[in-house]
């Protein structure tokens, strides 16, 4: 997501295997016989530092570290403690937009999951299920509100379910957002509904 592509600019990206479909579809038969907390058990056994970070139902990140140990035969957290070369160079100013009002930040993502449907996303979602290409498992189909609304097409939940289970998710993702925001370190925090916003910013910046 945008925290690791700031990640990437700071710091470079860590040398990870490419994908391999063997494995992954060996990875989705164990986690539908087992389930995923089942799986997520084991990414705990073998790299604890990894599967703190993990939600138990992150179904895409547990089985992409399982299978980068798989692969390699070494922790993801391991892979990505190694050095690497940064992007960018000099120095970075971090500033974020932190909303201080949580049911506020809640309100509004319910508020632009419904302004989506409004605008034509079940038929977006619904095209692409009909080319007959496109499965469940591919990681651009398991994006937020997209693998709900799949999982609605395909007859498993009601569409007031598919909406409410793809408005949780974001709230999830925000959540995941907020908690990675807090831990960076020199962030210069705004809240994005503070009067004078933009003149606060541009001071920050000494451009104001």
């Amino acid at each position: 997501g945008t925290m690791l592509y700031f990640q990437a600019l700071l710091h470079g990206l860590s040398e990870l295997p490419a994908a391999d479909a063997e494995v992954r579809r060996r990875l989705e038969a164990q986690a539908q016989a087992l389930g995923w907390p089942a799986l997520h058990a084991r990414l705990q056994a073998l790299d604890p530092v990894t599967a703190a970070r993990l939600h138990p139902n992150d179904q895409q990140r547990i089985q992409r570290a399982l299978e980068i140990i798989e692969l390699t035969g070494r922790a993801p957290s391991e892979l990505h403690a190694q050095p690497r070369s940064p992007v960018l160079t000099g120095a970075v100013r971090r500033l974020a937009l932190v909303p201080a009002q949580r049911q506020l930040l809640h309100a509004r993502i319910a508020e632009r999951f419904e302004e989506m449907m409004a605008q034509g996303f079940l038929d977006e979602v619904r095209r692409l299920h009909a080319r007959g290409d496109l499965t469940a498992e591919l990681p651009s189909m398991r994006a937020v509100g997209y693998r709900q609304l799949w999982e609605h097409l395909e007859g498993r939940t009601s569409l007031d379910e598919a909406v409410s289970r793809g408005i949780a998710a974001t709230r999830q993702y925000a959540k995941r957002q907020l908690t990675w925001l807090r831990a960076e370190p020199e962030l210069e925090r705004f809240d994005p509904d503070e009067a004078r916003l933009p003149a606060r910013v541009l001071a920050a910046l000494g451009l104001g």
